[in-house]
């Protein structure tokens, strides 16, 4: 009777070894990040803004809030492409991300000190409403209204909102982006990880190779020995090269 081939008892179908991590990370996906989807509508709403209540002719403020607005989003996507190969460089642009909207931050709470406006505090009714209204309309296309159609003052404190909010999704994707460079580490590790599994293999189909070709009980013993004692004489010679 012919052995069953998935039986695990059977020596015709050896135990695998576990394959070695990836090098090629999984990336991408950023639009379906709910920080990535609340820079849209951060970017596109200071857009309306600007062009509803800032002169661009003769307010600096103009394109410091634009590009501020636009680098947050950017580098959320920019980053998502580089985890393919770099987590650090993953990590290091949602930090920059961050750092933009903490500058946009900052222009909206000056437009509203400047022109004598209240800024939304954490108990205020507006910004309860504005955070559930945020929790429910993801997209551009559901806050546009609002923009086109809202006083300066609003318009300035819902963008506020959508910053802090987005901040702290951003604070919550650094951590979980630490997570993933501890446990995968850098590129370089990776590939080192993925060449010495592969020498591995390669050893271990050797000497299988090896030990497969003895015709009897005391060849294969032979054979065995003569393993052994070229894994010892490696042995010595890693000990020597590293000095232990």
């Amino acid at each position: 009777m012919q052995p069953n081939p998935k039986n695990p008892k059977n020596p015709r179908n050896p135990k695998t070894s576990p394959s070695p991590p990836p090098i090629i990370l999984p990336h991408s996906g950023y639009r379906k990040l709910i920080a990535y989807k609340k820079s849209e509508v951060i970017y596109q709403g200071t857009v309306v803004f600007c062009r509803r209540f800032l002169d661009a002719r003769r307010d600096r403020t103009v394109d410091q809030m634009v590009q501020a607005a636009r680098s947050c989003k950017q580098n959320i996507a920019e980053g998502s492409a580089a985890a393919a190969t770099s987590l650090e460089t993953q990590l290091k642009l949602t930090g920059v991300a961050k750092a933009s909207l903490d500058e946009l931050l900052e222009d909206v709470r000056d437009w509203l000190k400047a022109n004598g406006k209240v800024e939304w505090g954490v108990e205020d009714p507006r910004t309860a409403a504005a955070r559930e209204f945020a929790r429910k309309h993801e997209s551009w296309e559901e806050w546009k209204e609002l923009f086109e159609s809202r006083p300066p003052e609003t318009v300035c404190n819902l963008l506020g909102v959508l910053a802090r909010q987005c901040r702290v999704l951003l604070e919550r994707l650094m951590e979980r982006q630490e997570a993933d460079f501890r446990e995968h580490g850098g590129i370089r590790e990776r590939m080192r990880t993925a060449r010495d599994a592969a020498r591995a293999e390669g050893w271990e189909k050797a000497v299988a190779s090896r030990l497969n070709g003895a015709g009897n009980a005391a060849e294969l013993a032979a054979r065995v020995r003569e393993v052994c004692e070229a894994a010892r004489r490696i042995g010595e010679g890693v000990r020597r090269r590293q000095g232990w």
